[in-house]
Formats: C-alpha cells, sequence, structure tokens
C-alpha cells in the first residue's frame, strides 16, 4: 500500500485523468476494478470544456502509442462533485462501505478562477450550489457514512498544468510564470485545510535544470504564501485549415509506448531529487509514473525508476478497464 498524505492506495496503480474517465459510467467501472488503487477523473474546468470532433484520438497500428487533440472534459466540475458523492456514498457489491480513494482533476486559465473552483457550496458567496462548480473539499460533498473511514482519506485533487492541446494556453507547467498564481491558490487551499491531498500533473521536462527548478518553487510554498497575479494574455495562434492528419488539428499530444523512456527520466530525476531534499515536507511528495505504461514490465520500469504509483492513458483507451489486468500481468 502507497501513502499518499491521507490517501491510501492498494494497488499502487491509477487511471490517467484522461478521455476515458470522462462519465459517470467510465468512472464507476473504473472505481469496481479491483486492479485499480485509485480513481482519477478527467479533468474538469469550472463550466466544463467546449468539446467538439477535433478533440479526438489516434492510436499507431503496430504500437501501443497514441496522439492525441483531446482538451479537457465537456463535463463541469459540479458534474464530478455529484459523480464522486454517489460513488462514495453507494455500498460496493459485496455491501462494504466503499474504500477506494478518488482523485478529482482539475485546472483553470487563472488563479480567480481556481481559487472559485475551492469556494465550498455550502460558502456564503454560493448562490447556488446545485448550479455552480463547487470546490472538491472533503469537508462538504463526502459521504457522512463510509463505515467509520474519514471522508478526507477518499478524496483529492489534481491539478493539470500539462495539456498541450489548449488553443492560445501553452501548458503553464512549461512557463513557471503561469503556474506558480495557480499554485499560490492550491497553497492557500491546503493552509486552510491541511487534510487536503493535492498534486500536480505535471508534462515531460526535457532538461535537468527544469526539475531543479520545479522542486525549488514547490519548496517555497512550505514557508511562505505569495500574493496571486493574473498571467498576461498569450497571443493568438493562427487558424488552421482542414486536416488530412490522423488529428484534425495535425498536431497533439504523444501518449503510450513511444513517450515511455522520456517519462522514466523524468521519473527517476524526479523522485531523486525528491529523497535528497533537505525539508522533509519535500521528501514526503510521491510521484505518480505515467507515459507508456503499456505492460507489467512498463509498470516495473517505472517503479524501478521511482514511481510510488504507477498509471496509465492509452492502453485504457485500447483496452478498457482490462488495461489494469494487463498491469498487473494477468494477461499478456
Amino acid at each position: 500500500m502507497v501513502k499518499i498524505h491521507t490517501l491510501h492506495v492498494e494497488p499502487p496503480v491509477v487511471n490517467a485523468s484522461c478521455a476515458w474517465a470522462s462519465d459517470y459510467e467510465q468512472l464507476r467501472e473504473l472505481y469496481e476494478s479491483p486492479y485499480t488503487g485509485a480513481v482519477i477523473t478527467r479533468t474538469a474546468t469550472f463550466n466544463g470544456f467546449s468539446e467538439d470532433s477535433s478533440n479526438t484520438v489516434a492510436f499507431a497500428k503496430d504500437s501501443f502509442t497514441s496522439v492525441n487533440s483531446y482538451g479537457y472534459s465537456p463535463h463541469a466540475l459540479s458534474k464530478y462533485l455529484d459523480w464522486v458523492y454517489t460513488l462514495l456514498t453507494t455500498p460496493c457489491l459485496d455491501g462494504s462501505p466503499p474504500t477506494k480513494p478518488i482523485i478529482i482533476s482539475i485546472t483553470a486559465s487563472t488563479p480567480t478562477v481556481l481559487a472559485e473552483m475551492f469556494i465550498p457550496p455550502s460558502s456564503p458567496t454560493r448562490s447556488n450550489r446545485h448550479s455552480a462548480g463547487a470546490a472538491p473539499s472533503t469537508s462538504t460533498h463526502a459521504p457522512t457514512h463510509t463505515g467509520g473511514i474519514d471522508p478526507a482519506t477518499l478524496v483529492g485533487i489534481e491539478l493539470n498544468t500539462s495539456c498541450p492541446n489548449i488553443k492560445d494556453a501553452p501548458p503553464p507547467a512549461y512557463t513557471f510564470a503561469f503556474l506558480l498564481p495557480l499554485l499560490d491558490v492550491l497553497s492557500s487551499a491546503f493552509y486552510s485545510d491541511p487534510s487536503i491531498t493535492i498534486g500536480l500533473k505535471l508534462p515531460p521536462y526535457l532538461y535537468s535544470t527544469r526539475f531543479a527548478e520545479a522542486i525549488r518553487f514547490v519548496h517555497t510554498y512550505t514557508r511562505e504564501i505569495r500574493p496571486a497575479v493574473t498571467p498576461p494574455p498569450h497571443p493568438p495562434s493562427p487558424s488552421f485549415a482542414p486536416s488530412p492528419f490522423a488529428l484534425p488539428p495535425a498536431l497533439g499530444g504523444l501518449g503510450g509506448e513511444s513517450i515511455h523512456p522520456i517519462s522514466l527520466g523524468n521519473v527517476y530525476t524526479f523522485a531523486r531529487l525528491l529523497a535528497a531534499h533537505p525539508d522533509h515536507a519535500i521528501r514526503r511528495i510521491r510521484v505518480i509514473g505515467i507515459g507508456g505504461v503499456t505492460s507489467a514490465a512498463a509498470a516495473g520500469r517505472m517503479r524501478a525508476a521511482g514511481a510510488s504509483v504507477v498509471g496509465c492513458a492509452t492502453l485504457l483507451g485500447r483496452e478498457g478497464v482490462r488495461a489494469f489486468e494487463i498491469i498487473a500481468g494477468h494477461h499478456p
């Protein structure tokens, strides 16, 4: 069993926040699988992302590799809070109370909107808890009849800072001037409720100084909270004609086996920098390794590189929930 702050993940395998964790039925199937130790929702925005036919995926014929132009979930955060509440208040098939954690993946283009996503639905500033997004707060949305299990141990938050497919909005994790104001919001939320488990979904970094910079900036939040600053607007991107390529926009995010070596290098580097850090708060951070986990062997390589938990998306998209049996080594 792996403990990530208040979350207990057993087995140490999860799905990535991806298109195949979008709706209630997909989340329920993931939750009921004995081969997942936690479930991560598709990334939600405050009001939902405007998805169209240009947002799609293509799989390679001869390998477990994918390229996608997906953005975020078309479902609003409030919908995910309702689904998570249902999953965590519905007895399991054997009648026992739910014990598997759920990580709600969220994102926002500005710190103001992100902060609004953390306002509890019972707050006086929230006029209608059913029509507006609400904070993924364990104190306001978690179940009250989970067989003595602390609801705070069943809900976590992921801030997605890595999606490459959002027009005019490059991944904020590549530009720390855009990332830090979002981290300010997470820091304020955590210090208001230290029971919240919060994680960052980061994109691949390709040179060594970025790893050290990322940890250095995260470390500042163990001591102080910076004033929030709204990032400057991005310049508009050019429009594209209809595309003959596998993805309508021609470009997209790479996943599966092709990205596995880079993902291993990222996990290896972050895990060692975190473990060697002088601050215990930084050493407690756990790495979830995602990227090309398409087999039991790939999962083993991720763990050897330093991942406490491994996850997959491309394999889930190709194989469905059976993917987690494959990772467990129960299928070739």
